[in-house]
């Protein structure tokens, strides 16, 4: 009786597991709205997409951007919001690592880190509704005087 009960317990919890991260609310493809995004000055893509689907307990997040000026950036990584580190590769090669963590369903904090210091934070917040997503990083300037930007990106809906 005891390791029936054992089992239903396992199997519980990794139906939980599976379900949350198949629910994960934040994935899906993701617009940029320049005009509601705060930039600093000649900063804001003219256009960028993030697509994130589910992988194990995390997330594979992909980016895409054009700048003004016709440069583009893509970066991507698969983590889990377990807080260790992943690694970012981009359009330069790699980047700096990333960890997440989640704070509630619709609240997550990704750390940048260069050796063992976090240099840039971004948090990502969803609207009530689920169809905007908004996130704010805040990074240093070569003086080391913070640097705050917010990207408002608005959920596409799926092609039927």
């Amino acid at each position: 009786m005891k390791t029936i009960s054992c089992a239903v317990v396992v199997i519980l919890l990794l139906a939980t597991a599976t379900a949350s991260a198949s629910t994960d609310p934040f994935l899906g493809r993701w617009v940029l709205d320049p005009g509601l995004s705060k930039y600093p000055r000649g900063t804001c893509p003219k256009h960028m997409v993030i697509e994130m689907e589910s992988a194990g307990d995390g997330l594979h997040y992909r980016s895409d951007a054009t700048y003004a000026n016709g440069i583009t950036a893509h970066s991507e990584y698969t983590a889990d919001y377990n807080g260790k580190q992943s690694l970012v590769t981009g359009n330069r090669g790699l980047l700096l690592p990333v960890s997440l963590k989640r704070s509630n369903p619709r609240l997550v904090q990704a750390s940048y880190t260069r050796g063992s210091e976090v240099v840039a934070t971004s948090r990502r917040v969803l609207s009530k509704d689920g169809r905007r997503m908004t996130i704010t990083t805040i990074s240093k300037d070569r003086t080391g005087a913070d640097v705050v930007t917010v990207g408002v990106y608005e959920r596409q809906r799926e092609r039927q």
